[in-house]
């Protein structure tokens, strides 16, 4: 530990060494094509003393010139070298230094010091320190700064406290420089010691020390409001201050307050005008706490100072809209940007990721994932490289629109660019072919990975479960625990999934105990979930709505759906009317919800309640049902809607599907009927068949086009009746194809006549 001296003046403090001269400041040039002045000692040359030189002549000359010039000369040159971080010019003006006898001027060898640091060579940057004559109080600090450059914050401190006991007093600079290095190494009891021996000498109000305190309170510990205080003690606050001070709020989860601190910025009595940092650390918390009318007037305030075109702001502006929920005015940002960067494409590919999540039904979401992959296509199209947060994103849309052709290009392109053995995309990957519905890449791609994470494992067992692979995703689980990784909360969601889908119910109340106590991991709403969702499968409806009532939840959309679908099942007329009533408090003039509560009149010959229910929805406005099915065939989508007439009126189709119909028939088939919701009100009928529902359509066009190997893959916006799961079924059988749709519920794959359901989906 550093121990600090007690007795240093504040005048010693303060004050640089006297001998350390002062250099007239250069007008070196930032680019190459301006010149600089070369000017000579007394020794006389060749050359011209008014003749200007550009970097790469004054380079030469310093290799080529054994002449004597004067130490100035170095200057502007050095400064180049620390700006373009070129190693080899500096160790060659570092020569020609030496071989001119300059290597004396202690500014010169102070600030080769600090040339070597920024080029990255701490090494060489310390030689020149130890070949010093006098080490005075920059040419600490140069090599202190140099070792938080790169990183190396322990040699910092030690050379901090080496200064110390060669009793050279530390300037306000170099007090800031080891605060940070304390930053560096998150030691808050050193920092507190940096601190304590400040304030002795009283220097906290200095902007450097303030900036530097306000960041070590604020990363360390988590300690904002001492940072908060550190930053009021500034006299002259920078806007280097201002943005520290609102970073430190968002970085200690309080984006509130951090946008106070900036509007406090704006109303300070000595303006400061904020800078593109400012303005992003802004626009992330206004992102972060959803805060869109702040967010609309820093986007003005951009504008106002000139940096509506910096990339930079333009990304953060694009993340807000998205995160808000705007993703038209998203859009416009977007296509207002003279130039991108990788970062833009990431913020809109995930932000229509987000929206698809977000989307009323499958419909909404198909529209929005299509537009997800067209900009992934462009993407590709610049001659950009997607990372592997791209290929995350994109491939949570494939799995969103079950498009799995997209889903293997990527997959593909992955292999290709060795991204493949990244985690967070190996286990989108895998989530996709989950969701897809291809259970067997889906395993095959999770052999494949060579490091398998928590998120990775659960993805798996929870898509084993989701497919109706009971068995192989509670081998999977005592895999996971063999190997010594942890599971979590999702993780039990597919275990009790697993169970639930095998009518294993002492194993999953079993698994649910030692969730709790072996794990101690609280039960969430999705494990309740699971566990209905078990009880209703079994029939075991009262035990159900026993365990709703006990949760420490209000029970959501998703358990009351699923109590209703099995009262619908099973004829519980009461229990499932207390089930809709329930459902349609948490989702008001929900369409499905109706569906769902007339069939189940229906189901028990009451029509009469059917009659008051269609009034009730009269009443209320509910939208009529839009039943919509799309499938995808080599990259181009077709789309179906119940009673569709021109897919109806098409001969191949209709008789295809006539076809299909006589042989389920003699198979065994019989039509069910129900309520239908038609989207015209003349169309309404309480009990109407359903030859021509729009996954029956997307179906047998599936089964015309696409080769006889290949399964037919169909998304759906709305549930599917019982009808058609019935109808999928015997098709399957018929035509030895894999048949998944996905509705707005659940997926549903039919194999040799049976659903990874289990014949237990909501259904309308």
């Amino acid at each position: 530990m550093v121990s600090l001296p007690s007795s240093l003046s504040v005048t010693a403090t303060l004050n640089l060494q006297p001998q350390f001269r002062k250099y007239p400041p250069t007008t070196f040039p930032l680019d190459k094509g301006q010149s600089i002045s070369l000017q000579k000692s007394h020794i006389s040359t060749h050359l011209n003393p008014s003749r200007h030189l550009n970097f790469q002549e004054a380079l030469s000359f310093a290799k080529e010139c054994k002449e004597e010039v004067d130490s100035s000369f170095y200057i502007p040159l050095l400064q180049q070298c620390s700006q373009n971080c070129s190693f080899s010019s500096t160790q060659i003006i570092h020569c020609h230094i030496v071989k001119t006898g300059n290597h004396e001027d202690p500014f010169l060898s102070t600030f080769l010091i600090s040339v070597y640091a920024k080029c990255g060579n701490i090494e060489d940057s310390k030689r020149a320190f130890d070949h010093l004559n006098s080490r005075n109080v920059i040419a600490w600090t140069n090599l202190m700064k140099g070792y938080v450059q790169n990183s190396m914050p322990i040699h910092a401190v030690h050379l901090f406290q080496e200064m110390l006991h060669s009793e050279c007093y530390p300037s306000i600079y170099t007090l800031a420089i080891a605060i940070n290095a304390c930053t560096s190494l998150h030691s808050l009891k050193l920092g507190e010691q940096l601190h304590a021996y400040i304030i002795k000498y009283n220097v906290d109000f200095d902007t450097s020390i303030g900036n530097a305190l306000c960041s070590l309170y604020s990363k360390c510990g988590g300690r904002l409001e001492f940072g908060l205080k550190a930053f009021r003690r500034i006299k002259e606050k920078d806007v280097i201050s201002w943005t520290a001070a609102i970073s430190a709020c968002g970085e200690n989860g309080e984006a509130m307050k951090g946008l106070r601190v900036f509007v406090e910025m704006l109303l300070d009595e000595v303006w400061v005008e904020p800078n593109e940092y400012t303005l992003t650390t802004v626009l992330s918390q206004c992102c972060e706490v959803k805060c869109l009318e702040l967010g609309v007037q820093v986007h003005s305030l951009c504008t106002k100072l000139g940096y509506e075109s910096n990339l930079r702001v333009q990304n953060s502006l694009l993340y807000l809209y998205i995160k808000c929920g705007c993703i038209g005015e998203a859009q416009r940002v977007f296509k207002g940007m003279d130039a991108v960067n990788l970062i833009t494409w990431n913020a809109m590919i995930a932000g229509f990721a987000q929206m698809m999540e977000l989307s009323k039904d499958n419909l909404s979401a198909y529209r929005i994932g299509s537009e997800a992959l067209k900009l992934f296509s462009e993407l590709n199209q610049s001659g950009m490289k997607p990372d592997s947060f791209t290929l995350s994103s994109v491939l949570s849309v494939c799995s969103r629109m079950m498009a799995l052709e997209q889903g293997e290009q990527i997959h593909a392109r992955m292999i290709k660019t060795g991204l493949v053995s990244d985690d967070v995309v190996g286990s989108s990957l895998v989530n996709m072919y989950n969701k897809c519905g291809s259970i067997e890449r889906a395993s095959k791609a999770f052999l494949e990975m060579s490091i398998r994470t928590m998120i990775l494992w659960t993805s798996m067992i929870n898509g084993f479960a989701q497919h109706g692979w009971s068995k192989q995703a509670l081998n999977l689980f005592e895999d996971m625990k063999l190997v010594g990784v942890r599971p979590n909360q999702v993780t039990f969601v597919g275990i009790l999934s697993a169970c639930g889908n095998a009518g294993m119910t002492i194993e999953a109340f079993n698994y649910f105990k030692i969730m709790q106590k072996e794990y101690k991991i609280k039960p969430l709403m999705d494990h309740y979930a699971r566990l209905v969702d078990m009880l209703v499968r079994l029939g075991r409806l009262e035990e159900a709505f026993n365990l709703i009532k006990k949760m420490d939840y209000e029970a959501s959309e998703f358990i009351w759906s699923n109590l209703l679908a099995g009262c619908l099942s099973q004829g519980n007329l009461e229990l499932g009317c207390h089930a809709a009533e329930k459902l349609l408090s948490l989702k008001p003039k929900d369409v499905e919800t109706y569906g769902l509560l007339l069939n189940t009149y229906a189901s028990a010959g009451t029509f009469n309640e059917v009659s008051k229910v269609k009034n009730i929805m009269k009443e209320e406005k509910v939208e009529k049902l839009k039943d919509w099915s799309w499938i995808s065939i080599k990259d181009r989508v077709y789309s179906f809607e119940t009673n569709d007439k021109a897919h109806i009126e098409s001969s191949l189709v209709n008789k295809s599907l006539e076809d299909l119909l006589v042989k389920a028939k003699n198979l065994g088939y019989e039509m069910l009927e129900s309520v239908e919701i038609c989207d015209k009100e003349e169309d309404e009928k309480t009990s109407s068949p359903s030859i021509y529902h729009s996954e029956k359509l997307a179906i047998t066009f599936g089964l015309e086009n696409l080769p006889n190997s290949s399964p037919i893959r169909v998304v759906k916006n709305t549930l599917m009746c019982r009808d058609c799961h019935n109808f999928m079924k015997y098709i399957s059988t018929l035509t030895s194809r894999e048949i998944i749709v996905k509705d707005s519920k659940r997926l549903h794959k039919f194999v040799n006549g049976q659903c990874s359901c289990g014949n237990v989906g909501g259904f309308l």
